[in-house]
């Protein structure tokens, strides 16, 4: 019997479907709203400090798990956003970005045949992550066009096997901030079964109409149980600089470092250096960074609703889920095709969000990252979409 070459793990998911529209864009010239990265600089005294960092020969492994300075500066940031104190000594890792982060976390708490309760939509990653890491993903939908969950269908999904539970506020693809109540429905379960929460705020800085994040290890009974995990890269326009953190309690944080380490040993030396500046910019960067995006979101809301998208009106993050129905296509992949190859505009389609991809196959997510001139470039090519009749 012939074997194969590739093991059983990496056969069970693809790669990357955001990934892989970045590739078309610019194989076809196409406005790239797939994908989220910035298409503008990110704030001089950050890229500065980045430069002066290698001119200084600060080009060395930092410690494992992240440089002294930056871990202080990470703390002194987390107090501010959160009211917690952490131990930046016993109580943080710096890792490759928050995607390392992540699977580090999980290879650090899930054995073999656990569970890891994820919401859907989700995130590419975190499916292929739970695989990564022998565990058994078990989804629980999230309901346009407020994207909010059932209760009971969550604690349903509840057992003695459950280990984990991935919780991604504001969240990516849909733009949702789960509200306390919510958080409180979940924290109560997770203390019930004795479940960690692994929760991805990222986009932590990115909320708009009135609504506010929280972190649900400020919750009662949740620090204990909870890995915050962030990373420099959407609030500081610096993707590419792959530096990120997780805040945990100290014997999650020794299982984290130990993962970490071989995984990846750790991140750049000259770019922690530099986080740590972005770190310490004054509050009115986080002012302007909300304002900037809020009148990015309005502006690609009003071009997809002006091209007959129907869109689900994100509250936080930087990507807007639409409904694709009206335009007369078979599913999401053909129509993302379509908008490559045809219109100029590259999006994700949505069954990628999806462990059952039928149930995204109306859906497309599009990226407002980028520069007024690109959204306004975006905005004219979908002018050219017809509505089917």
């Amino acid at each position: 019997m012939k074997r194969s070459p590739v093991s059983h793990k990496a056969r069970q998911f693809t790669e990357s479907v955001i990934r892989e529209m970045t590739r078309l864009a610019l194989k076809h010239g196409a406005v790239n709203l797939a994908q989220g990265f910035p298409d503008f600089p990110a704030a001089e005294e950050v890229k500065e400090a980045a430069v002066a960092a290698i001119r200084a020969d600060i080009n060395q492994y930092a410690i494992t798990w992240g440089a002294r300075e930056l871990r202080n500066a990470i703390a002194e940031r987390f107090k501010k956003d959160t009211a917690l104190e952490i131990d930046a000594e016993r109580e943080l890792t710096v890792c490759c970005g928050s995607t390392e982060a992540m699977i580090a976390s999980l290879l650090a708490v899930v054995d073999p045949g656990e569970e890891v309760i994820i919401f859907e939509p989700f995130y590419e990653n975190y499916g292929p992550d739970a695989i990564l890491s022998d565990a058994r993903p078990r989804l629980v939908p999230l309901r346009p066009p407020g994207w909010g969950f059932d209760p009971d269908e969550l604690a349903a999904a509840f057992n003695r096997r459950t280990r984990a539970l991935i919780l991604n506020t504001p969240h990516n693809p849909t733009g949702k901030v789960f509200t306390r109540a919510e958080l409180e429905t979940i924290a109560a379960l997770a203390r019930h079964w004795n479940v960690t929460v692994i929760t991805d705020e990222i986009y932590q800085h990115l909320v708009y109409d009135g609504c506010r994040h929280i972190s649900i290890a400020t919750l009662d009974g949740m620090r204990e149980r909870t890995i915050t995990i962030n990373s420099l890269s959407k609030t500081y326009s610096v993707t590419g600089w792959r530096v990120g953190y997780a805040v945990a309690p100290p014997e999650i944080t020794d299982a984290i470092r130990k993962v970490h380490d071989f995984l990846t040993v750790g991140a750049a030396a000259p770019l922690q250096q530099a986080g740590v500046t972005a770190l310490r910019l004054p509050e009115d960067y986080y002012r302007q960074l909300h304002d900037k995006y809020l009148a990015r979101r309005d502006r690609m809301m009003e071009a997809l609703e002006s091209a007959d998208f129907k869109c689900f009106k994100p509250s936080g993050a930087y990507y807007i889920m639409t409904d694709i129905e009206a335009f007369g296509f078979p599913n999401d992949v053909a129509f993302t095709r379509h908008l490559i190859e045809n219109i100029g505009i590259a999006a994700v389609p949505g069954s990628s969000f999806y462990g059952d991809r039928a149930a995204g196959s109306r859906q497309v997510r599009f990226a407002f990252c980028k520069t007024d001139a690109t959204l306004d470039e975006a905005a004219r090519r979908l002018q050219k979409l017809n509505r089917a009749s």
